[in-house]
């Protein structure tokens, strides 16, 4: 028998008022995978991973190592092994590098559990750039090391799943390429991806499963190769060059 998936999403609906942002949206993401989420600006991705992370309300079901999550609070995701690192990446900017990694520990010192001390110098390791600046301001840094810092911050968390919501925007190529790199990294350590993303070139490359979201729905899904080499993903999303 099969082991459930990591997160299972079913049929679920956001909704901003009376305005239906997201519709009626199935996923699946499992252990040690990278799932993408490619589409246009205001196709619903940014919301879709605000839902997840219980920062909206939704309809449906989410379903997180077989357990139903939808009343779940912020914080009881993040306790159960969920972090989101959100476009904007929501840093403390009058804030050390260090003080803001140790934040994304917080909950789990606060629980009394071992290990945040470690944790940082992996994150350290990692990140090179984040132990020479580690007494900087984080207003201070640039916007490659400012997405290092988010993504540090949410690995303090020790996540299972990790969401990351546009790591590449407003960054150079080589930052970009770094920051996948780590995501792959990430993936075969065992964390299960959920990447929003519009450089779909960059993400159908890296990532094990793809969908697209068109208008708050999915409109096509299946095996990244797959729809990389889709002739409607290369017209609307890729251009005239394959994905490889």
């Amino acid at each position: 028998m099969n082991a459930p998936a990591l997160l299972e999403v079913r049929g679920l609906r956001v909704r901003y008022g009376k305005v239906e942002a997201v519709h009626g949206v199935d996923l699946c993401v499992d252990r040690g995978r990278i799932v993408t989420v490619i589409g246009p600006n205001g196709a619903g991705k940014t919301t879709l991973l605000s839902a997840l992370m219980g920062l909206l309300p939704c309809e449906g079901s989410v379903r997180y190592e077989g357990r139903e999550l939808r009343s779940d609070a912020v914080d009881a995701r993040v306790a159960a092994g969920i972090s989101l690192v959100p476009e904007r990446r929501e840093l403390f900017g009058e804030l050390s590098v260090e003080d803001n990694l140790r934040l994304g520990a917080f909950q789990r010192v606060r629980r009394g559990q071992a290990g945040a001390a470690q944790d940082l110098q992996d994150v350290y390791a990692r990140f090179p750039r984040l132990a020479e600046r580690r007494g900087q301001f984080a207003a201070t840094l640039s916007g490659g090391e400012r997405q290092m810092l988010a993504l540090g911050r949410a690995l303090m968390a020790r996540p299972r799943l990790l969401m990351l919501d546009e790591p590449s925007l407003g960054l150079a190529p080589r930052i970009v390429r770094e920051i996948l790199d780590i995501v792959c990294e990430l993936r075969q350590a065992g964390t299960a991806i959920l990447l929003v993303e519009q450089n779909a070139r960059a993400a159908l490359r890296i990532a094990d499963h793809a969908c697209v979201l068109e208008l708050g729905e999915i409109a096509l899904q299946g095996p990244a190769a797959e729809l990389a080499a889709s002739p409607r993903v290369i017209a609307s999303y890729l251009g005239s060059r394959s994905a490889a």
